[in-house]
């Protein structure tokens, strides 16, 4: 059974009815954006406030979900919550990518929940603000101390620019 599936038969074509809805579940897949994916063993938890406007059923609250993913500068595991608001409609026939579909008596949330997620997933997931990442030289994680490598030198491609001042002075 879909915990996302909402009966509605008491808001439709009621101008003005609304409800207070809160609906809890674990998404069907996981769904992963770059590196970061929507955790399904963790329940998503929809609350959402339905009103019965003139062109359908008006959906205005939040979802709550976790994520996890690897840190982009030292590939460590990062995780953490997501807490996004929405505002969508539902229509009997739905525009493409404006509104979700209103069933005859029930609308079904995961849907909406999923991609309200997903557009606030972290492109670039961090394990902190400071990381220092990786080595590019050895690999070894600069978060632990520095490596042993040398200091990379200047690029060859730039050498004509060093001689250039910048400052003004003569």
């Amino acid at each position: 059974m879909n915990p996302f599936l909402v009966n509605v038969a008491d808001l439709v074509g009621r101008p003005g009815a609304r409800r207070r809805e809160r609906v809890e579940g674990r998404l069907a897949e996981p769904v992963t954006v770059v590196d970061s994916t929507l955790r399904t063993e963790v329940p998503v938890v929809v609350d959402t406030l339905l009103e019965w406007v003139s062109d359908g059923l008006l959906a205005t609250g939040t979802a709550d979900g976790a994520w996890d993913g690897p840190c982009r500068r030292c590939l460590r595991p990062v995780a953490g919550m997501l807490h996004v608001d929405f505002q969508e409609l539902f229509e009997p026939v739905p525009r493409d990518g404006e509104s979700y579909p209103l069933g005859h008596d029930r609308v079904d949330l995961e849907p909406l929940a999923r991609e309200s997620l997903v557009l606030d997933l972290p492109l670039v997931p961090l394990c902190r603000d400071d990381c220092r990442g990786l080595c590019p030289t050895c690999g070894a994680d600069l978060n632990e101390g520095d490596c042993q490598c040398p200091p990379a030198g200047g690029d060859t491609r730039w050498a004509a620019l060093d001689g250039l001042n910048l400052s003004g002075d003569d």
